[in-house]
């Protein structure tokens, strides 16, 4: 098993360029089950969820081949409609699979998912609007059994709270199905965003867009042909690299980012001080002489993003003062806490708000990462700790960032892959 060997580094300083979005890729991947051709996607970043995802594709018989950056996936020959449990409990993202298969094969069945223990993501919103578009489902033996006796019709759904997965999956679902589904209270996030985008492109009426309120225009079961596209930036992955140039006082720019899509965590960072450089696809950090504190609410987008909480937190280990950050999307997403503590955090936890104590003297030592977010935000506290942290089960962090490693050491920092 890998880990990370990381020393304290007195400044970063250089260009990162970020990748593809795997929160976006994701659900455009499952997408293309929706399709009638070989669909070109680029930009994919080289994270373990997007090849997990196209091993899943392969099992149900489609034909995936990854080119550096880019894939090509055919699901014209797709011949199976189980998303098995060997694979499925590994990624929660796998559910995305649901909503496609059944709105192009009428049945399906998906095993129940897995992925990062950060509290309760129920899937039940997912399975309520199936039902309302005429699916009949079962859950059985920890699978998802659905069929679709009629088919799939357009109907009026309303999320009685934000979901983004929910959000996508229901979208791909409405666009093979026949007549209109408006839904409400829909996710607003860019990675929903674009897969709107390209549903609309691909000849799938769209209205509303980026909004609360989406009209999908269903084909009655026509699949669609969708031309190549490029998957955009990792929000979270230029977010976390931002903070590594905060937390450590560097001069760091972004390249190949999307700066309005980093709304609210820019927002933050000049609250704590740092001041930025923009252009259309750069940002550009610039040191500060201290870190100032402050009051962090997660909530879904544009509000600051529950994906940037851990990273924010060791930032605010730093800061000359107490810092505030309240979670409100996921119960669990304070594990890092523990490890952050044990290099030297002053901490206290309330519910579901943490109270931050700066600043803390950090000390390297031995932590363990406990989900993907949670390990970002330890490698940034290992930076500017005295001496060496080595970070174990690293694996969450290969889930969803792209060479971190090599990234940050092209910028200077201290930092080793190693086996335990």
């Amino acid at each position: 098993m890998d880990y990370l060997k990381i020393q304290n580094v007195a400044s970063l300083e250089g260009t990162i360029n970020i990748s593809g979005a795997k929160n976006a890729s994701l659900p455009l991947i499952a997408m293309s089950i929706l399709a009638k051709n070989s669909v070109h996607i680029k930009n994919l970043p080289h994270v373990v969820d997007i090849r997990t995802l196209l091993k899943l594709l392969s099992n149900l018989g489609a034909t995936c081949e990854f080119f550096q950056d880019r894939v090509v996936v055919d699901t014209s020959n797709l011949s199976k409609t189980k998303a098995t449990y060997d694979i499925v409990k590994t990624m929660r993202a796998s559910i995305l699979v649901l909503g496609p298969i059944l709105s192009r094969f009428g049945h399906c069945e998906v095993s129940l998912p897995g992925g990062c223990a950060i509290g309760q993501r129920p899937i039940d919103l997912h399975l309520k609007a199936l039902e309302q578009m005429g699916a009949k489902i079962d859950i059985k033996a920890g699978y998802i059994e659905a069929t679709t006796p009629n088919g799939l019709h357009g109907c009026d759904i309303i999320f009685d709270k934000v979901t983004v997965t929910g959000t996508a999956n229901i979208v791909m679902a409405a666009a093979l199905a026949k007549g209109v589904t408006t839904i409400t209270n829909a996710a607003r996030e860019p990675e929903v965003v674009q897969l709107c985008e390209v549903l609309h492109a691909s000849g799938v009426t769209i209205k509303g867009i980026g909004t609360a309120i989406l009209e999908i225009h269903g084909t009655d079961g026509e699949l669609l042909t969708i031309e190549e596209f490029c998957v955009i930036p990792d929000r979270i992955e230029a977010g976390t690299y931002l903070c590594a140039g905060a937390i450590t006082r560097s001069e760091l720019t972004l390249k190949n980012v999307e700066p309005k899509h980093l709304g609210a965590v820019l927002s933050k960072l000049e609250e704590m001080g740092s001041r930025f450089t923009i252009t259309d696809d750069t940002i550009t950090i610039h040191p500060s002489k201290n870190i100032k504190p402050v009051k962090i609410v997660t909530q879904e987008y544009p509000a600051f993003p529950t994906d940037m909480q851990a990273q924010f937190m060791a930032l605010a280990t730093q800061a000359e003062g107490v810092s505030i950050i309240e979670e409100r999307l996921f119960e669990n997403r304070f594990m890092h806490v523990s490890e952050l503590q044990r290099m030297g955090a002053d901490i206290t936890l309330n519910g579901n708000t943490a109270t931050v104590n700066g600043k803390s003297d950090l000390y390297g030592t031995d932590v363990m990462a406990t989900d993907l977010r949670a390990s970002s935000a330890l490698v940034l506290a290992a930076l500017v700790a005295d001496k060496e942290t080595n970070i174990h089960r690293i694996y969450h962090l290969d889930r969803g960032y792209d060479s971190l490693e090599k990234k940050l050491h092209l910028v200077g920092a201290k930092i080793q892959r190693l086996k335990e």
